[in-house]
C-alpha cells in the first residue's frame, strides 16, 4: 500500500506565507509532521507520496525522507489533477488525505482494514464549505460532493482506494476539470461504473480539516487537552 498527501495548494483561507501543511499545531510540530508520523505506523516512510505546488522547497526541506511529485499547475488546478500525478506513478492500494487534516491515528487503521475502498465520514451537521456524502440503500456512498442538501454527513478528506478499482478511478480523474476536486472523481465512478465505496464512521475519534483560523485554534485547543498525541 502507498500514501498520497496532497499539498500542492495556497491555503489562502488560513492566511499563512507557509504552505498550509507547514502549519504549526503544538510545540513546534505542524500538521505535515503530525501526518506522516501517523501514516508512518502503518505505511513505511518509503512508500508516502507528498504532492508539492506552492513553495515546494519548504516543504521538502522538512521532510527530506518522503517522495515528491511537483504540481507545476498548482496554481491553476486542484485536488483532482493533484492526485491523478500521483497516481499515474502507482498500481497499488492507495490511502490519500489532503494535507490540512488533523486526525488520531487510530483512523488509519481502520480504514486500511476494510477490503473495500472506502472514505472516512462523521455524521455530524455540515457547513457550507464542508464536503458532504449521502448513501444509497446498501449502505454504500450514492454522492460525495458540497451540493448535496440533505447529506448523512461529512467526507473528511481521508480516503483510500482498492487496486481493484484503480484504473477507473484515474479515468475518472483524468476527466474532470482542472478545478474539480477529487471527490468529483469519486461520485463519477460511483454513478457511472457502479463502483462501491463505503463510508467508514469515526466513531467518535478526532479529525479536523484546518480551512479557517478557527478550525486551527479547534485543533491546537484539542490538542492541548490531549498532551502527548
Amino acid at each position: 500500500m502507498k500514501a498520497v498527501i496532497l499539498a500542492a495548494g495556497m491555503g489562502t483561507r488560513l492566511g499563512s506565507s507557509v504552505p498550509k501543511p507547514l502549519t504549526i499545531l503544538k510545540d513546534g510540530k505542524n500538521i505535515l509532521d503530525y501526518q506522516v508520523e501517523k501514516i508512518s505506523n502503518f505505511i513505511p516512510i518509503d512508500d508516502i507520496f507528498i504532492v508539492t505546488g506552492y513553495k515546494k522547497e519548504m516543504i521538502m526541506e522538512k521532510h527530506p525522507e518522503l517522495l515528491y511529485i511537483y504540481n507545476n499547475e498548482y496554481d491553476r488546478t486542484n485536488t483532482g489533477k493533484s492526485l491523478l500525478r500521483a497516481l499515474d506513478k502507482i498500481n497499488d492500494d492507495v490511502l490519500w488525505l489532503n494535507g490540512d487534516v488533523f486526525f488520531d491515528k487510530e483512523l488509519i487503521s481502520m480504514l486500511i482494514k476494510e477490503r473495500k475502498s472506502c472514505i472516512l465520514v462523521d455524521n455530524k451537521k455540515c457547513g457550507e464549505e464542508e464536503v458532504r456524502y449521502s448513501i444509497n440503500s446498501d449502505g454504500y456512498v450514492s454522492k460525495i460532493s458540497k451540493e448535496i442538501e440533505s447529506p448523512e454527513g461529512e467526507a473528511l478528506g481521508i480516503n483510500l482506494i482498492r487496486k481493484t478499482d484503480l484504473s477507473v478511478f484515474k479515468k475518472h480523474l483524468n476527466l474532470i476539470g482542472n478545478h474539480d476536486y477529487f471527490e468529483k472523481a469519486v461520485e463519477n465512478m460511483i454513478i457511472q461504473n457502479s463502483i462501491n465505496i463505503l463510508p467508514v464512521n469515526t466513531n467518535g475519534l478526532f479529525c479536523h480539516e484546518i480551512d479557517f483560523m478557527e478550525d486551527l485554534e479547534f485543533v491546537r485547543n484539542y490538542l492541548s487537552k490531549q498532551g502527548d498525541c
